[in-house]
């Protein structure tokens, strides 16, 4: 039976010590550069608080709308459309351009598109209390 000593051991203690520090730097929570921007996320969120918005934002996810269209898409009158449209546009997620006598409603950022899918793609599990 031989015998080991300290010094014999420092390779493995050094090997085993180099493991542990890339096992803590793959593990460890990296900081995405990332700044959250709480107003653009309430502002989103009192948009998605509506059905009728909601429904609205749905529409211009297939392409550009009109008040006309909207309003019967969305199986409101074209009065209350145009509280939601405004409620959208102040809140910089809608753009309103003019071609004419009409008005063309489109999502304000393509990435809200994007987001959107995103948001809708995901599971939630149990119902939400505030419903």
């Amino acid at each position: 039976m031989t015998t080991t000593t300290a010094t014999d051991n420092s390779h493995i203690r050094e090997r085993l010590n180099n493991t542990r520090i890339q096992y803590a730097l793959y593990y460890q929570a990296m900081d995405v550069s990332v700044d959250l921007d709480l107003e653009v996320l309430q502002r989103i969120g009192t948009a998605l608080a509506d059905p009728t918005r909601l429904r609205v934002l749905l529409e211009l996810l297939r392409g550009p709308g009109y008040p006309a269209e909207l309003a019967e898409q969305t199986g409101t009158t074209r009065a209350n459309l145009s509280n939601h449209l405004t409620c959208l546009r102040g809140c910089g997620i809608v753009t309103a351009t003019a071609e004419g006598r009409r008005i063309r409603y489109d999502l304000a950022d393509p990435r809200l598109g994007k987001a959107l899918r995103l948001l809708a793609s995901l599971h939630l599990h149990d119902s939400c209390p505030a419903q």
